[in-house]
């Protein structure tokens, strides 16, 4: 077992479920206050801003992870088997995490970075967007809002992904008449009035944008549905949620407009979440730099990440993590030995040496 792996095995073991991330800040802020001392380390809440001394006048690079995971079901406990550690969020984020605090370490150890690095560890990613800590964390701290580039460390199969899609969730409901199933010229079927709605959205294909040679679509899809009294009632309430995804570029407001155009007045509709999305910054020098240390092209974020809140403040910011992409979320959570060991490395390749 390497050092990284120990480590990623230790935060898989600390349960950090979305809005209990207090025992994983716990072990993290000791750790790092072992390392570069108290007043490197910053507590808000259940996150945690760290920040090495480095030499005056390099680029400031900001690299961003969150504590908690999703529930997902495990069958075993944190281990490794083979080539994969398994582990409550070993792939989303916690490798992210492992290779933060092993730079960290190597700062410590003597090694000199090429930027002046900010370590994040922040709470609530993977909640509603309000409730996402690291917007706070960017309102509270200078140094993160006039960074040069920031990367955040989610599952990424060590490609580097550009930019990101925004996401809108919204109720639309359609109301109708309750009567009993058996008289149902009586009612009004609130599922059946969403007949035109669901037929109109199926036939919806995925629009294609493309910002400096980088592909994003645009889709949208009813993901959740709600209704129904009983089984012999005419049901006067039927909701579903309906997700729209839209390409950098474009705001929340624009994917409102997209959805009230499908839903054609025949629902009420009532928005919920917006997160905004975010360019690629593909001509950005210090992304630039970043790929060059890469060994696959560079790709689209076709989903929503936090590159997107750095982006609202102008701040550069991409996506690139250790993590299996493919695992995020997924029943017995694993990531790959051999990815975790080439993100650390390539992260040390960016960090610490030219290009």
């Amino acid at each position: 077992m390497t050092p990284i792996e120990k480590t990623l095995l230790e935060l898989c073991e600390v349960s950090s479920f979305t809005g209990e991330e207090g025992p994983l800040c716990d072990q993290v802020e000791a750790r790092c206050v072992a390392r570069v001392g108290r007043d490197a380390v910053v507590r808000d809440g259940h996150s945690l801003v760290v920040t090495p001394k480095a030499p005056a006048g390099l680029p400031r690079v900001v690299l961003a992870g969150h504590f908690d995971v999703v529930r997902t079901v495990h069958d075993g406990p944190s281990r490794i088997e083979g080539e994969r550690i398994y582990g409550p969020g070993a792939a989303d984020m916690k490798s992210g995490l492992a290779v933060m605090l092993h730079l960290l370490d190597a700062i410590v150890g003597g090694e000199t970075p090429r930027y002046a690095p900010v370590f994040v560890f922040y709470e609530r990613e993977e909640g509603p967007y309000l409730e996402n800590r690291l917007g706070d964390l960017l309102d509270r701290f200078e140094s993160l809002r006039t960074a040069d580039l920031a990367v955040c460390l989610e599952p990424s199969s060590n490609v580097l992904q550009l930019g990101c899609m925004g996401s809108v969730h919204a109720r639309v409901k359609f109301h109708g008449r309750t009567s009993h199933s058996a008289r149902p010229w009586q009612g009004e079927n609130a599922i059946h009035k969403s007949a035109g709605f669901l037929a109109r959205i199926s036939a919806l294909s995925p629009r294609d944008v493309t910002i400096d040679g980088m592909l994003y679509r645009e889709v949208m899809s009813a993901t959740v549905a709600e209704g129904g009294r009983g089984r012999n009632v005419i049901p006067d309430l039927f909701t579903l949620n309906v997700n729209r995804r839209f390409a950098p570029g474009r705001t929340p407001d624009d994917a409102v407009r997209d959805i009230g155009d499908v839903v054609c007045g025949d629902a009420e509709v009532e928005v919920f979440d917006r997160s905004p999305s975010a360019p690629p910054h593909r001509t950005h020098p210090l992304v630039k730099e970043l790929e060059a240390c890469t060994s696959s092209p560079a790709e689209t974020k076709q989903a929503w990440t936090d590159v997107a809140r750095f982006a609202q403040i102008g701040v550069a910011a991409v996506n690139l993590g250790p993590g299996t992409q493919s695992q995020a979320h997924q029943r017995n959570e694993w990531t790959d030995r051999a990815s975790l060991a080439a993100g650390l490395a390539l992260f040390r390749r960016w960090l610490f040496s030219s290009p």
